[in-house]
Parts: C-alpha cells; sequence; structure tokens
C-alpha cells in the first residue's frame, strides 16, 4: 500500500513515518512544508492512501490558519476530484473544530470540504477530532504543554500554571498511530467516517506538574511510579523522551564494608525494591529472620551457599547455586537464612524484597545459626 503523509515533519507526521517504516507492506511518501503544487498533484497520482496531518496551529497571523488548515486541504481536494481519484482520506481534525476561533474555524472548513469530496468524489474520509495528544517528539513551547512541562521539569527549569485546576483532555501518540493504522487494515467504507482514539485521558494542569516532579524526583528517592500500563505508562515515556543525552545516566549510593558493596537501586510503592549487593571468598551475609517479609535472591557471579533454618523446629536446610545455573532462592517468614560466599572470587547477587526496608520496622531480627 502505498501512503501519502502530509505533515510527515510535524509530530504526528514523525511518529507515523517511522511506525510505517516497520512494516514492510507499505511504502511511504512525504508532504512537507515548502513543497510546491506540482510535487503534491504527482504525489496525489501515486498513492493508494492519504493520511492528512498537515496543518497550522501557532502562524505569524492568523490568515495562517486558513492557509495551512482549509486551503490546502481544499487544494488537495480539488486534485483528487479533477482527476477522479477515490482513494481513502484519514485527517487529523481537532476538537477546537467546534470552538469559535481561527484555528478551529479553519479545521472545520477542512472538514467540510473534505465531507463535499467523500460525497461528490465517493472517497472513503475518516475525520479524527483530536484532543491534546502527547508523546515523544512533540516541540516544546509550542502546541503541548505537556512536551513543554516535560522538557522544562526535566532540566530544572520553572513552569507556568495559571490555573491548576484547569482539565486536560489528553490522547498518546502510539495510540493515535495504531488507531490510524487500524483504519488501513480494515475495508475502507465510502462516505465520512467519525473517528475517536481509544482511550482518553485527563488531567488537571496541577496533578501533572506534580507527577512530573516525581518521574524527576524518582532518580535520588529510587521510588518509582507506577509507570506499567495506561496514562502513567505514557507519560512516563514522554517524559523520558525530553531527556537530555547529559542525562541519560544517574547515580546510586553504594555502601561497603570488609564484606563487600551493597546498593540500593530501585523501590516501588507496593510491589518492594531491589538491591544488589557482593561478597568477598568466605564471606557470610545475613544471619537474620522475618517474620513478614521476603526476599528473592539470584547469584549471577560467583558461587553461593544458602543455609536456613526454622526458628521454631530448628529444622535446617542448605542449598548451593551459582551464576552458572541461575536458580532463584527465596527467603521464607519464620526460618532464619545466610548467605555464604564458597567460591574463589568476589560474587555478585541480585536481590529483590517485598518491600521497602524501613529503618524503624526492619522486620529483620538477627539470629545466631
Amino acid at each position: 500500500m502505498r501512503v501519502l503523509v502530509t505533515g510527515a515533519e510535524g509530530f504526528i507526521g514523525q511518529n507515523l513515518v517511522v511506525r510505517l517504516g516497520e512494516l514492510p507492506k507499505y511504502f511511504v511518501t512525504t508532504y512537507v512544508r515548502g513543497d510546491c503544487d506540482s510535487a503534491l498533484e504527482e504525489m496525489l497520482s501515486d498513492c493508494d492512501v492519504v493520511i492528512h496531518l498537515a496543518g497550522e496551529n501557532r502562524p505569524a497571523d492568523e490568515k495562517g490558519f486558513n492557509e495551512g488548515n482549509a486551503l490546502l486541504t481544499d487544494k488537495m481536494s480539488k486534485i483528487l476530484s479533477r482527476n477522479s481519484r477515490n482513494i481513502p482520506i484519514i485527517f487529523a481534525s481537532s476538537t477546537q473544530a467546534s470552538l469559535d476561533n481561527p484555528y478551529g474555524k479553519s479545521k472545520l472548513s477542512a472538514e467540510e470540504t473534505l465531507t463535499v469530496l467523500a460525497s461528490d468524489n465517493l472517497n472513503s474520509v475518516f475525520i479524527y477530532r483530536l484532543p491534546g495528544v502527547f508523546g515523544k517528539w512533540c516541540k516544546p513551547n509550542y502546541n503541548s504543554v505537556v512536551a513543554t512541562f516535560c522538557h522544562n521539569i526535566s532540566r530544572g527549569l520553572p513552569v507556568q500554571v495559571s490555573d491548576s485546576d484547569v482539565l486536560l483532555t489528553l490522547v498518546y501518540i502510539d495510540d493515535v498511530i495504531s488507531s490510524f493504522l487500524k483504519v488501513l487494515e480494515e475495508p475502507f467504507p465510502k462516505g465520512v467516517s467519525r473517528k475517536s482514539i481509544d482511550p482518553e485521558f485527563t488531567v488537571t494542569l496541577g496533578s501533572l506538574v506534580d507527577q512530573l516532579q516525581e518521574f524527576k524526583e524518582s532518580r535520588s528517592t529510587l521510588v518509582t511510579e507506577r509507570v506499567g500500563t495506561g496514562f502513567m505508562r505514557a507519560l512516563y515515556a514522554t517524559y523520558l523522551s525530553y531527556l537530555p543525552s547529559s542525562m541519560f545516566t544517574y547515580d546510586i549510593e553504594s555502601y561497603g564494608d570488609e564484606r563487600g558493596v551493597f546498593s540500593e537501586m530501585l523501590k516501588t510503592k507496593d510491589s518492594g525494591q531491589f538491591s544488589f549487593f557482593t561478597a568477598f571468598p568466605g564471606i557470610t551475609r545475613g544471619g537474620h529472620y522475618h517474620h513478614t517479609k521476603s526476599e528473592k535472591f539470584l547469584v549471577i557471579k560467583g558461587h553461593a551457599r544458602f543455609s536456613f533454618l526454622n526458628i521454631v523446629t530448628d529444622e535446617h536446610y542448605e542449598i548451593e547455586t551459582s551464576s552458572k545455573n541461575l536458580t532463584i532462592v527465596e527467603t521464607i517468614p519464620g526460618w532464619s537464612h545466610n548467605i555464604k560466599n564458597v567460591g574463589d572470587d568476589e560474587m555478585l547477587v541480585l536481590l529483590w524484597a517485598n518491600e521497602i526496608f524501613d529503618r524503624h520496622l526492619p522486620d529483620t531480627i538477627a539470629s545466631v545459626m
């Protein structure tokens, strides 16, 4: 399928072109700002579908709205009509098309032009009235408050919030692109189809700022937000995409003594924390038990012997593991345990505990084994 993407150098366009390029079934041509009318006509004569993203939302004066949105769409429609090309068109409009402002009016005019084209030329037209779109590669200080806040907060720059209770309706760029791709995969019904992005997210300006600040501070607290699903997953990915390359890394604390070193890597709000430690040959760590806390150990370098002792029955159990067999050893409440480096080299062990260590309530009781 030959896909023409207008506005290919914009925020949505860049994401779309990359995704299409990952799929061998699509051949992509691009129309960008500065291309001439003859180039547009040639592209429209040699494509199977148009994804029309080109538009203007920050012109030097109000006339730019009409030129970049309404007139460009009208020009494209006339070319298609003149050449009897009833190819499908996916159009990125805006929720502001329902508002009485220059930008909204220009988007509404473009919608009306495509509606006429669908009727007169039998094109399949898909109109998306998009709310705020956020994600990687969106230009800060331009048309997305999310992009601006991510850029500024990641760099320690101030952000301005006039009303923290203002409610934003947002969609994530990956969901937008996935919806476009789904349209390409399905039969094209004639006429105009109104489309929307699922899911939509709502967040207040104040909550947005607070959440982005939490992302920034997580590098020092080591407590990660719940970024595995939904809005938080999308927002965290967006925030990270605005980090300059000089901030791709950050240091963590390590604590060393005659036994080796210990370091906490990552903490979660409700699923514990990840750490690692080393031990020199012959060194034993542990020698305690827990009432409720549990841990998982994985030896990724060296050779270890784990010893367990039931603090009530005195039952004893031992197991040896090494980096050669990658066995996870889990501590059991009510059993004292330790780990000894029985190899000839320094040992390195990954550790997950089901709760963040609390010095005031450590649930870690020393026990001689």
